[in-house]
């Protein structure tokens, strides 16, 4: 795949790859290793702005699956930097989603789904991966989700 055909597959869903974000601490956004590119946690920014809160609280089901999307979003663009070129990506391996949660929230998998549906999307059948989906009491910076990711890579 090309990057020219994702951005055509976002375009159709009316989404565009944002600028890949600057680390906020001592760690580098991917590292490429053995066939495989391991993706730090990745924030959700929309329009420019960070989704903060606490589903379950002041954070719907509806605006967390799509804070899910737009770190999934994130991921593409930290990869696409990292790679040169998302048509290297061979499959995605495996995504882990934190969701920042009240302690009665249980929906995390319905709030990962955002991000594990955009890589569906995007890849077809390539885009299917292992999962995890976590309820945690805080994220960094106050982000509602932070969504991290393994996938397979071509070799340059």
């Amino acid at each position: 795949m090309t990057d020219a055909e994702v951005d055509q597959k976002l375009a159709a869903m009316g989404l565009q790859l944002p600028e890949p974000a600057a680390p906020v601490a001592a760690y580098v956004p991917v590292v490429v290793s053995g066939g495989q590119a391991y993706v730090s946690g990745q924030l959700p920014f929309v329009d420019g702005r960070l989704v903060t809160g606490r589903l379950g609280e002041d954070v719907s089901l509806e605006e967390g699956a799509a804070a899910a999307r737009a770190c999934g979003l994130m991921v593409l663009a930290q990869l696409k930097a990292a790679l040169g070129s998302l048509g290297r990506i061979e499959r995605v391996i495996k995504l882990g989603a934190f969701v920042s949660s009240a302690a009665e929230f249980t929906d995390q998998p319905k709030v990962a789904n955002g991000a594990s549906d955009l890589m569906v999307a995007v890849f077809g059948e390539a885009g299917k991966h292992a999962r995890s989906a976590v309820g945690v009491p805080v994220l960094p910076l106050g982000a509602a989700v932070e969504v991290d990711a393994i996938v397979a890579v071509s070799p340059v």
